[in-house]
């Protein structure tokens, strides 16, 4: 829909400060996502999944608004990939924050009740295991952990250890505070998906309103005629003496009534009565009358006589 040049200006910027701030959030998705990914080696999550689909649709946005021709079409490739992010930044909401909410248990960590075990220098890493002992309040077991790892003996079951709902051990740290570290990482995920769903379902709605707008002057623009090429040297006309022909090899032959009459009184005239009319006309009367060439022919046609009869006087 067409719009003043002012009002259009001020779409394309609130279109692009929303674009731009799902861009800086879907880069913070994908920052955090990826350290919570990579901070240990059994706890694996998703949460940085979001922060690709919506980075790409708010970079296709920021270039949309910025053009001019085909504005429309990257606008709707934008709002496509912005709203498979929310899409998947719902998913990886529910699924960060219950991962974090229900297998992660911070307590023992922050009281100082988890161990941490390292084989050493000299042992490669998952080549070294040893076994560790764990008290409960009626019995105690055995633990076997890897090297570099965090586990925590409160969280562990002696009885039945896959009955444990949380984590008791975390591989590949190089201390238990990593730990701590990723249960902040995957509840500043969570936080960040929920903060990109919203945000991407607000800039997908001013996208696909935005799309539709054109400004005045660019209607205008557009609307004005081509400009036309006046000179064409494939149809230029030269002129010189000598390439249009003179006036007097023109020869002008005005229209003049023809007097008719009847066949009926005239039946016919022979060959000496015809060349007696002619030569009883004047050849410079009507020359001399209405200005023509001497050349010209005459102004009227003979008239045919029956033989035997008379043709009528002449009249000047």
């Amino acid at each position: 829909s067409p719009l003043p040049t002012g009002q259009f200006a001020k779409r394309k910027k609130t279109s692009l400060w929303f674009t731009v701030s799902l861009l800086v959030v879907s880069v913070f998705i994908l920052t955090i996502g990826l350290a919570a990914t990579t901070r240990t080696e059994n706890v694996t999550v998703g949460g940085y999944y979001p922060g690709i689909v919506l980075g790409f649709g708010s970079f296709l946005g920021i270039v949309g608004i910025h053009l001019v021709e085909n504005r429309r079409q990257m606008l709707v490739a934008s709002i496509v990939f912005i709203s498979f992010g929310v899409v998947a930044a719902f998913c990886c909401a529910i699924v960060d924050g219950v991962f974090a909410a229900r297998h992660i248990e911070p307590r023992p960590l922050h009281n100082k009740r988890c161990q941490f075990y390292s084989s050493g220098i000299g042992f490669l890493y998952d080549a070294y295991q040893t076994e560790v002992t764990c008290y409960t309040l009626n019995s105690k077991c055995q633990l076997k952990v890897k090297s570099n790892t965090c586990y925590c003996c409160d969280l562990y079951n002696c009885e039945n250890s896959e009955q444990s709902s949380s984590y008791y051990e975390f591989l590949g740290v190089s201390s238990c505070q990593d730990v701590v570290h990723l249960y902040k990482l995957l509840w500043s995920s969570t936080v960040l998906n929920i903060i990109g769903l919203f945000l991407g379902i607000i800039t997908a709605a001013i996208l696909g309103a935005f799309k539709d707008m054109v400004p005045l002057s660019q209607i205008a623009f557009s609307a004005a005629p081509p400009p036309q090429i006046l000179y064409n040297p494939a149809q230029q006309i030269l002129t010189y003496a000598g390439f249009c022909p003179s006036a007097a090899t023109i020869s002008t032959y005005p229209s003049y009534p023809l007097p008719l009459q009847p066949a009926s009184n005239f039946p016919g005239t022979s060959s000496t009565d015809i060349s007696l009319s002619e030569e009883t006309q004047p050849p410079s009367q009507s020359s001399s009358s209405y200005g023509l060439p001497p050349n010209a022919p005459a102004l009227y046609t003979p008239t045919y006589f029956v033989s035997g009869e008379k043709p009528p006087p002449y009249a000047p």
